[in-house]
């Protein structure tokens, strides 16, 4: 199953040496060491759990290799990764602590806060959104804004991206569609466009024989921070080291994982079988660029800034997706 649409940023950076203690999450505790072993005194690990808003795939690639590649156990963390799909409802999961940490889109979190939602974004993964709209080569579109002045368009027109692009472009020519999810339909339509995720719809064409050109919403101004990581403020503040490691890690296995991504797209394969290796491997070349900038050079993987939050909280007032001005002093903490 493809991806077509992502229900479409901190404290110091001092390092806690602290051991992480059992509050608001469960420790699981080894197995009691046999006599003579050196483990007696083996810190228990805090169990996790992290819920994802879709299948395995690349863009959880960091996840996985922190997991595999022993980040969190380094961190003193076992962590559950809860692969997620179509309405898996990650927000309500971890504001009812049935999952401690989740992925969501930053629009996503903005518009739960405002409807009471007491959640903090604490990594984002991908700096520029990897949503777009995506051609025929063939038509030699030259921007985006052509998209929508000719042939036919499929779209999710409820996402705010749609909003954003319905109010900034003419939509003079096009017809719109519903987005049905997938590219069968793109690939026997040389007029078809339709909405993207860069990592997914734009290779499966690719790998069918097709030339799709892709155009990034973000380019159009509209680019709120994807695959956020985020936690309720409850736990935050009953143990902020344990968050603090939480994300240390992360940033671990992000750092492994976009240096060294086979061994865990190996891995990815076998959780979610409708991806083969060269599917993997050109998603997570695809991605890199994305999630890896100039400002996760500068402050670090997963870093956010409090002007692109307020600029997507001042975008979704203006669209009516939300009904009061987002605090954004709230909404994300620097770890």
């Amino acid at each position: 199953m493809l991806k077509g649409d992502v229900p479409i940023a901190r404290f110091s950076r001092l390092f806690f040496t602290v051991a992480v203690a059992c509050s608001a999450v469960s420790c699981a505790r080894k197995s009691p060491p046999s006599a003579g072993t050196t483990e007696a005194n083996t810190p228990a690990l805090a169990s996790v759990k992290l819920a994802l808003d879709w299948v395995p795939e690349p863009e959880f690639g960091g996840f996985y290799a922190g997991r595999e590649g022993g980040a969190y156990e380094r961190h003193g963390i076992k962590i559950e990764i809860q692969g997620g799909g179509a309405g898996v409802p990650v927000l309500q999961m971890v504001a009812t602590g049935r999952a401690d940490f989740g992925t969501v889109g930053a629009d996503e979190l903005l518009t739960a806060r405002t409807r009471g939602a007491d959640l903090v974004a604490l990594f984002a993964v991908f700096q520029t959104s990897p949503q777009g709209i995506m051609v025929h080569a063939s038509r030699k579109l030259q921007k985006l804004e052509d998209a929508f002045h000719s042939g036919t368009l499929a779209l999710e027109t409820g996402k705010a991206y749609a909003a954003y692009l319905k109010k900034k472009f003419a939509w003079d020519g096009v017809k719109v569609v519903p987005y049905d999810g997938g590219v069968a339909h793109f690939l026997t339509d040389p007029s078809f466009g339709q909405q993207c995720y860069v990592t997914s719809e734009p290779i499966a064409a690719r790998q069918k024989g097709a030339d799709p050109a892709v155009f990034l919403i973000a380019d159009a101004g509209f680019n709120p921070y994807a695959t956020v990581v985020v936690t309720r403020r409850e736990l935050l503040q009953k143990d902020p080291t344990l968050v603090k490691k939480f994300v240390l890690a992360t940033r671990e296995g992000w750092r492994q994982y976009l240096d060294q991504p086979q061994a865990t797209n190996a891995l990815l394969g076998k959780l979610n079988s409708a991806l083969d290796a060269a599917t993997l491997g050109a998603a997570a070349e695809a991605q890199k660029p994305l999630i890896e900038t100039e400002d996760t050079k500068q402050h670090g993987l997963g870093s956010m800034q409090q002007v692109r939050w307020q600029t997507l909280a001042d975008q979704l007032l203006d669209l009516k997706f939300l009904d009061k001005p987002a605090t954004i002093a709230e909404t994300f903490v620097q770890l």
